[in-house]
């Protein structure tokens, strides 16, 4: 009989860590391992890219609860008092104040759930994926049966809003956690000593063959433009960096360099970017591709390729990049040092304007430095698959 794994995820969002996610399922072998994916809402351009062979399952009626969950409480009880929901005005008051006292969200999750079943069908393994994510976390132990239950940790917990208080009481309660850097697991463990025994590096797997492959799949540029072209990909955001990219062109083509900067990706910050390429005039130089499931053949035929984030956890990009045999300028986030070896594979350089500046600079100056990152690049064997078999450990 085949065994059960649940993932337990936020949506299908084209981003790094639902590519993670599928690239993993896509190496679970099929004949022994039963895959499930639940979802908080049936959203994102990958969902077309599950395997057929995947269960894929939404929460019920998380669109009743949505609003208590990413709304701050008051904004959500004011409106239900506004719509003469007095009580439920109440309680999400109460709830709220008690969890602030206590300093244990669990108290106001709890009340959100309080109606809402465990799941019926049980399962060998489940996994909170889309980690931290606090709410998705609480979910998977309280909600859901299975005999062993993991944690995910994508991104260095001391970069974003992370609960130390849910975290030391909810995290306990997990079998293992998989933090996907060894510098990231580093900062968890030195947030909370207490998970150091059962928390273990699992990198993001990727498939140089797979990326090679889609990246012939388009033509990717289809203009006449000899200059050089740079690329960036991921979710346009403050954490990624791209206002670092958009004034490292400006000074660029102030020089006269004969440059094209391509993002792809979406997200809330796109409208800023838009305005600040506006302000700089750069609109026949910066361009924003979009979100595309396949940015491979872009980055593909890029010159350069640029991560200018401000944090990751493990840059799955940066990754693909590197399959690609790209010459790469890369921010010195965490994990950055575990995937570029500084002036072999790549630039790693400081999370600053002018250091990314200089270091693309010198890329597009130095055609023979392109040639032996890429050489360098080429020659690295690169792949994560041996990491897998840390799932399917069983205790006892």
């Amino acid at each position: 009989m085949k065994k059960k794994i649940i993932f337990m995820a936020i949506n299908m969002n084209v981003g790094g860590t639902e590519k993670a996610l599928l690239n993993m399922i896509s190496e679970i072998p099929n004949n022994e391992y039963e895959v499930t994916i639940l979802m908080l809402e049936k959203y994102g351009d990958f969902l077309n890219h599950i395997q057929s062979n995947v269960h894929v399952k939404f929460l019920k009626r998380y669109n009743d609860i949505k609003d208590e969950l990413n709304n701050p409480p008051k904004l959500t009880a004011f409106k239900h008092f506004k719509r003469g929901k007095f009580i439920k005005c109440f309680n999400i008051i109460v709830a709220h104040s008690i969890s602030k006292v206590l300093k244990n969200r669990s108290v106001y999750f709890k009340y959100i759930l309080g109606k809402y079943p465990v799941i019926d069908e049980e399962y060998d393994i489940a996994v909170a994926y889309a980690g931290p994510m606090d709410f998705i976390s609480y979910f998977v132990i309280k909600k859901i049966k299975a005999k062993k239950k993991i944690q995910w940790i994508h991104f260095d917990i001391t970069k974003i809003g992370f609960d130390k208080n849910f975290a030391s009481k909810i995290y306990n309660k997990f079998d293992q956690i998989f933090v996907v850097s060894n510098d990231a697991r580093n900062r968890l463990v030195e947030t909370l000593p207490s998970i150091k025994d059962k928390t273990e590096v699992f990198y993001n797997l990727v498939s140089s063959k797979d990326i090679k492959d889609q990246a012939n799949r388009s033509k990717g540029f289809v203009d006449d433009f000899d200059g050089i072209r740079i690329v960036t990909v991921g979710r346009l955001t403050n954490e990624k960096g791209q206002d670092l990219a958009i004034k490292v062109l400006k000074r660029l083509i102030e020089e006269g360099n004969k440059v094209k900067w391509y993002c792809i990706g979406e997200g809330n910050s796109r409208k800023w970017y838009e305005k600040l390429v506006e302000e700089y005039e750069l609109k026949n130089n910066f361009h924003f591709l979009g979100s595309n499931p396949n940015p491979y053949p872009y980055m593909k035929q890029c010159d350069i390729y640029v991560q200018p984030s401000r944090h990751e956890g493990y840059c799955i990009t940066l990754a693909e990049a590197k399959c690609l045999h790209r010459p790469i300028v890369t921010t010195n986030f965490t994990g950055s040092a575990e995937q570029i070896i500084n002036g072999e594979t790549g630039l790693i350089v400081s999370i600053d304007e002018n250091e990314i500046y200089k270091a693309v600079k010198n890329l597009i100056n130095n055609r023979k430095l392109r040639k032996e990152l890429t050489d360098n690049l080429a020659r690295e064997h690169f792949e994560t698959r041996y990491d897998l078999s840390k799932l399917f450990v069983m205790e006892g």
